[in-house]
């Protein structure tokens, strides 16, 4: 398949049940239903389910973009999850239709970071943002190794808006 933006071959994806392909190996989007075993004693989704979501999100995106399992398989290495923060702003409840939209900010070195944010479908409400930090790791060893190069390219342009956005973040206040 020939990209028209001139990233590469990588980006030709496989379909989802949903029909979704992803062209843009940055950002991905998906909906599903809140399930009943995700729900909690308080009657919302437990706060883990929003982690295995992220995940879920991640992988979604690889695979849709050609980058997934086969494709790091054949670069000899994968990623794993070294950090994540949750920052909730409203409960999802069963039943709820989501929109989880992920986002990749930054590829560099040995690291990646995506930010994952769910939505309400009904009315677009924000109910929680999902950042993680990932590390790409050799299969052979399980330490961490730089990023395949056309990754990093690939995230260029991003990675260099994250670095200077965190570069003038205004300090934290008390």
């Amino acid at each position: 398949m020939s990209v028209p933006t001139g990233r590469p071959e990588i980006l030709a994806g496989p379909r989802f049940d949903n029909g979704l392909v992803s062209s843009d190996p940055l950002v991905y989007s998906d909906h599903w239903r809140v399930r009943q075993y995700e729900i909690d004693a308080f009657g919302h989704v437990n706060n883990a389910v929003y982690l295995n979501w992220a995940e879920e999100m991640a992988s979604r995106h690889a695979e849709a973009s050609g980058i997934g399992a086969e494709w790091a398989a054949r670069h000899q290495g994968g990623w794993v999850i070294r950090h994540s923060e949750i920052t909730y702003h409203a409960p999802a409840r069963f039943g709820d239709e989501l929109e989880l939209r992920v986002q990749v900010e930054l590829i560099k070195g040995t690291r990646a970071h995506r930010r994952t944010t769910i939505k309400r479908r009904s009315e677009g409400l924000l109910l929680a943002e999902v950042f993680t930090e990932w590390v790409w790791v050799r299969l052979s060893d399980g330490r961490p190794a730089p990023v395949p190069k056309e990754l990093v390219a690939i995230a260029a342009e991003t990675t260099a808006a994250t670095i200077a956005r965190l570069r003038v973040r205004p300090r934290d206040r008390d």
